[in-house]
């Protein structure tokens, strides 16, 4: 435990942004909201304007680029296609704005060599059930976890939670990381009440783990009475404001095991490193394939997607893609994916091949798929009424998946991958 604590301190003294960018941060979004709201008054748009994430709640983690969340919550009355348009009307003209393409979209603003303000549109609603989009209930948010949560020292261990899972890549609801969110830790940590009793509680978890911190549903009713499609995750998180959303829905199972993983090891030999983004060592990841005789591979993929989630969710789904066609033939051993926040994403893979792939083909009576199926392959044989080839393995890993990606150019295609690059083997 002393060990525990020393390595924990430590780390929040590191992680605290600088009072400094706090201070710059507030001088310009004191005078932007000025800004803000009497250019709205001019322009007899009924919308108001508030802080939202994590800059709100005081749980902002030091980083490289702060984006401080600001939504701008506009009446019922307008349609959905007059959200961002009048959002727009109202920033102006303002310099160093880029707009930001998606199911609703929203402004980035640069303010400062590593500052940004990110204004997104959302509806003003009482009632959760009429928000018409995830976004519309950021203000109940904010407003729940200022009130439940102004003790200093719980803010504290949010803090570390939040580092905690950007150092061991489980930090993020986008698709291609299925992690945690902000907000699901600052719960987590509200019921937990400290970083260390929240890592031992996950690190135990066996089977689904259903957390309702306001008691909403009796024990045995959350399976049964909450929409099933937001029951997939490992842990169901209850969410305080809208009792029908799971507020962990993002986590995927891989992730869940990953991080568990992490806390584990964490609780076996505290260390800062484990609050650290790590660098992969693919020069040492190849070193110990090229030892142990498997097969290494770099990929770069790009798209024309817009960058964030939208180019991200394509390329990871297009890794898991490849992943799937690899495993047909090799046995993976170790894989990687990163993606740069672009439109650009490199992955890796060690794998070795298998020794023999039985390849399923038609009926026998389906008479001209199985000649075709003859004529691309060898050694076949017949096994209840179907044909099926065995192939012997004589090709890396480099040469499948080139020969892959010529063959599947027009299913790349379609999963909106403009370019392939294999950048070492």
């Amino acid at each position: 435990m002393k060990k525990i604590n020393s390595v924990l301190n430590e780390v929040l003294q590191k992680i605290k942004p600088d009072k400094e960018e706090i201070d710059f941060l507030q001088k310009e979004l004191d005078k932007f909201l000025i800004y803000f709201k009497n250019k709205s008054r001019q322009m007899k748009i009924d919308a108001e304007i508030f802080v939202g994430g994590s800059f709100a709640k005081s749980t902002m983690m030091k980083k490289g680029n702060y984006d401080i969340d600001l939504f701008v919550r506009f009446d019922k009355k307008y349609s959905e296609k007059e959200l961002s348009v009048l959002t727009k009307k109202i920033l102006g003209n303002m310099a160093r704005m880029e707009e930001i393409h998606g199911s609703r979209d929203y402004f980035r603003i640069k303010i400062g060599e590593k500052f940004y303000f990110e204004v997104v549109p959302v509806v003003k609603v009482n009632n959760p059930k009429e928000a018409r989009n995830i976004t519309d209930l950021s203000y109940s948010h904010v407003k729940y976890i200022n009130k439940k949560i102004r003790n200093k020292k719980v803010l504290d261990e949010i803090l570390l939670a939040k580092a905690f899972c950007h150092g061991t890549g489980t930090y993020g609801a986008e698709s291609y990381i299925n992690g945690f969110s902000g907000y699901s830790l600052e719960l987590l940590i509200y019921k937990y009440k400290t970083f260390l009793k929240f890592i031992e509680a996950m690190a135990k978890v066996k089977e689904k783990l259903v957390i309702d911190v306001e008691k909403y549903y009796r024990k045995d009713r959350v399976m049964i009475d909450m929409n099933s499609s937001k029951l997939n995750s490992p842990v169901i998180l209850v969410d305080p404001t809208y009792k029908q959303r799971n507020a962990l829905a993002a986590l995927s199972k891989e992730t869940f095991v990953k991080f568990q993983e992490e806390c584990n090891k964490f609780l076996k030999n505290p260390s800062e490193e484990f609050f650290e983004v790590k660098k992969i060592d693919l020069a040492k990841i190849k070193e110990k394939a090229t030892k142990e005789k498997n097969d290494f591979i770099l990929v770069q993929a790009s798209t024309k997607k817009q960058e964030g989630d939208i180019a991200g969710s394509k390329l990871f789904k297009f890794y898991r893609h490849a992943e799937d066609e690899i495993k047909k033939f090799f046995e993976i051993k170790e894989k990687g994916f990163n993606y740069n926040s672009k439109q650009a994403a490199r992955f890796y893979f060690v794998a070795r091949p298998k020794k023999e792939i039985i390849l399923e083909g038609p009926f026998v009576e389906d008479k001209a798929n199985v000649k075709k199926f003859k004529a691309e392959h060898k050694n076949t044989f017949i096994k209840k009424k179907k044909i099926y080839s065995k192939l012997k393995m004589d090709f890396d890993l480099k040469k499948f998946l080139d020969k892959w990606k010529t063959k599947n150019k027009n299913r790349i295609a379609q999963m909106y991958i403009d370019k392939i690059e294999i950048i070492s083997n």
